[in-house]
């Protein structure tokens, strides 16, 4: 038997992957109310956790949570690698050395 290997259009699923956190969230601060923490307010991670493991939509919205949390906001966290903010500063720097 000859398996079948079928290809994607990646042209679309890349598309789709570009922005799937933006279409994730569509209630921002839905969560924070679930949990009874005011909006601004960093969310204890106990409490996320226990979020985590309930059904429904406020533990959809914490393993996403969870997810997004593991996520570098920012700032690159390797040496050396600059990203768009910074790399005005790095050119200016490299160029007066």
């Amino acid at each position: 038997m000859i398996p079948i290997v079928l290809r994607a259009n990646t042209e679309y699923y890349m598309g789709m992957a570009k922005h799937w956190i933006a279409g994730a969230i569509s209630h921002p601060g839905a969560l924070h109310e679930e949990l009874g923490v005011p909006e601004g307010e960093k969310i204890p991670a106990k409490k996320l956790a226990k979020a985590a493991k309930a059904g429904g939509k406020e533990g959809q919205r914490a393993r996403l949570a969870e997810t997004l949390k593991g996520f570098h906001h920012g700032g690159s966290r390797t040496p050396g690698h600059s990203n768009v903010k910074n790399a005005s500063s790095h050119a200016g720097k490299l160029a007066h050395s």
